[in-house]
């Protein structure tokens, strides 16, 4: 969790605006709800090494250096991030790491920082590179594991952002601590979809060991209804990706920063117990497992150490009833009732037994629910199985997917 410079600045980036944005994320409680990284990203360097083969800050942008920076960060109570590139240059053409992996982490951890964002840019030509792009981002992870021996220091956090193409979900586990699954984001709701459906085919390969990275937060920029700012951050934190802010602060309303600093999503996030994201139980508006950029799964759970996390998705462009069985979940047990807490609301509402159904969820709006047992289902609740297909009897009967009322008998086993 932190800040990116990237979305909000772009190349207008300096010393005093990382250090203004790390006082207002400060002084605005985002520190406080757990936001603990400020990350430079593209452009703060020279465009050109210097004599010894070294990247050097900007001289205009950064006159005081990147010691006097990462001190002043650390200093507020914050960790510092970097970027660079693993091709010959990073995505504006300022120098890429590419050959010079080992003396530009010792550079960047001389510097003081903590994390480094490593894109995919300027790919050098296969006769010169030879290998894949597993072997591209290893030479920078073998660096940083390096470094660490060497300097018994703590390596520093690596963030792969490699968009997703070649499926760093399954193989960048062993390379890093997160790793981009798609392309940049926009703050337009058809970007989100489109970011959301792709993530819904590969969300179980979130846990402690990395995370799948969906980008940095749009909320509060551009052209989001407050409803699409809510699912958009329900769905990064309960996904579990790094939860990075791009946003120019000094603007930022409250109803942004009340959604940046919702304590109940956030802590699904930072579950310290439960590490793996929510996943699809049912895709709602298509059948499931269908790919579709605009109308992605609306039906998602997962575990937490607190209970079972439900969350609802309208991708539809008009508000709707939302309804599913508890025990479409695999988190949740049968024959037994949940007390549901609403994760927005901040409210308890009632029990739930077998269904549950959100009245009038808002277009492109998300429902949040944390269900936690509370004992058995009353006595006589039917019909017998709220999932009726293979429910049987000790003495062999089975009851019928159509059973629903006293009307229909039960019929053996065999008939």
């Amino acid at each position: 969790m932190g800040y990116n410079t990237w979305n909000a600045y772009r190349c207008n980036i300096n010393e005093s605006v990382v250090i203004e944005t790390a006082d207002l994320m400060k002084s605005l409680g985002l520190q406080d709800a757990g936001y603990n990284y400020i990350n430079l990203d593209d452009c703060y360097s020279e465009k050109t090494r210097n004599a010894a083969g070294d990247i050097v800050a900007n001289r205009q942008r950064f006159p005081s250096g990147m010691n006097w920076l990462t001190d002043r960060i650390h200093k507020l109570g914050f960790k510092a991030g970097i970027y660079s590139d693993s091709g010959w240059f990073t995505c504006e053409l300022y120098p890429g790491s590419y050959l010079n992996e080992d003396s530009d982490i010792k550079l960047f951890q001389d510097w003081g920082f903590d994390l480094l964002k490593y894109d995919n840019c300027a790919v050098p030509y296969d006769a010169v590179i030879k290998e894949g792009i597993i072997g591209k981002y290893t030479r920078m992870s073998n660096a940083i594991k390096n470094l660490s021996i060497k300097s018994g220091k703590p390596p520093i956090l690596f963030s792969l952002c490699q968009w997703g193409r070649q499926q760093p979900w399954i193989w960048a586990k062993r390379l890093g601590q997160s790793w981009r699954t798609t392309g940049d984001i926009e703050a337009r709701w058809h970007s989100l979809t489109y970011i959301m459906n792709e993530n819904s085919f590969f969300a179980w390969s979130s846990d402690f060991y990395g995370r799948n990275d969906l980008d940095i937060l749009e909320v509060g920029n551009g052209n989001l209804t407050y409803d699409e700012a809510k699912s958009h951050f329900t769905v990064w934190a309960l996904m579990k990706s790094p939860l990075l802010i791009s946003t120019h602060l000094a603007s930022a309303s409250e109803e942004t920063l009340s959604i940046l600093t919702n304590p109940e999503i956030i802590a699904i996030n930072q579950d310290p117990v439960v590490g793996t994201s929510i996943t699809p139980f049912r895709w709602g508006v298509n059948p499931d497992w269908t790919y579709n950029r605009t109308h992605p799964a609306q039906y998602w759970s997962g575990e937490s150490q607190n209970g079972t996390v439900f969350m609802l998705l309208n991708t539809l462009d008009h508000p709707a009833d939302m309804f599913f069985s508890l025990t479409e979940s695999p988190w949740v047990r049968a024959g037994r009732q949940y007390a549901v807490r609403d994760l927005w609301s901040h409210t308890n509402n009632g029990t739930a037994v077998r269904n549950f159904t959100a009245h009038a969820v808002p277009a492109h709006g998300v429902v949040a629910l944390l269900l936690t047992d509370d004992g058995d289902e009353p006595e006589g609740t039917m019909p017998p199985c709220a999932r009726p297909e293979q429910c049987f009897g000790e003495d062999g009967t089975r009851v019928p997917e159509w059973f629903g009322s006293d009307m229909f008998p039960q019929v053996p086993i065999g008939l």
